[in-house]
């Protein structure tokens, strides 16, 4: 990779513990959610935005098409590594993405218990009406949530640096990714995209995607940890 400096924007995410997973009053919640269990994070430093088109080319030197302030899609999991390394970063854990997405709520999303059009970029709302645009949006769009994040949900599903696991059955609870015993070929994703349903962009919401996944729906954003 190219040594062109760029510019991203970090904010620092304070450390807390909160209940991680699904919700009871959450209709959507499927197993994969489950069990729900207390999560202590340390602070860190977060991506503002998912990285842009303009961000990857500029350190890479490539030349994908699309304006320069859309989400970066179609990286696989080892190039999102990779391009996070060549800044002094990483992929955050798991457990760092929800606490972060979360911005000290317990809500199903970040503002609240229902989702609106403006809230976020996806494509049907729960009848499967269309109300989205139908692709992905410039970064910061729709507003930030509580830790000055935008585009934690919708838009662009992110990459974590977890490894699949179809449970959280003895999952760590510091907040650390989880990277034993999981599907070495399936990373956790998060968020929910641009052509998703509103059930798909709630907060304990998981998925995976084979590692070597490009997708024109998931994108990746950078964490950095706090020096001690």
């Amino acid at each position: 990779m190219n040594a062109v400096p760029i510019e991203i924007r970090f904010q620092r995410i304070p450390a807390g513990e909160f209940r991680m997973g699904g919700s009871d009053e959450d209709k959507f919640v499927t197993a994969v959610e489950l069990p729900a269990r207390m999560v202590r994070v340390k602070g860190f430093w977060m991506g503002v935005h998912p990285v842009t088109i303009g961000q990857w080319n500029l350190q890479t030197g490539a030349s994908l098409p699309g304006h320069p302030d859309l989400p970066v899609t179609r990286v696989s999991h080892a190039e999102a590594l990779a391009f996070a390394v060549a800044l002094d970063a990483r992929l955050p854990s798991e457990a760092e993405w929800e606490h972060a997405c979360r911005g000290a709520s317990s809500s199903i999303f970040p503002q609240g218990s229902n989702l609106e059009p403006d809230d976020a970029n996806y494509l049907y709302d729960e009848s499967g009406e269309t109300v989205g645009r139908g692709a992905p949006s410039p970064v910061g769009a729709h507003p930030a949530n509580a830790f000055g994040l935008h585009d934690m949900i919708g838009n662009v599903c992110e990459w974590t640096a977890d490894l699949w696991h179809p449970t959280y059955r003895n999952a760590p609870c510091d907040g650390s990714a989880w990277l034993e015993s999981g599907q070495a070929d399936r990373r956790v994703i998060r968020g929910g995209g641009w052509d998703h349903l509103p059930r798909l962009l709630r907060v304990s919401w998981r998925d995976w995607a084979p590692a070597s996944a490009r997708w024109d729906n998931l994108g990746f954003r950078l964490a950095r940890d706090i020096p001690s």
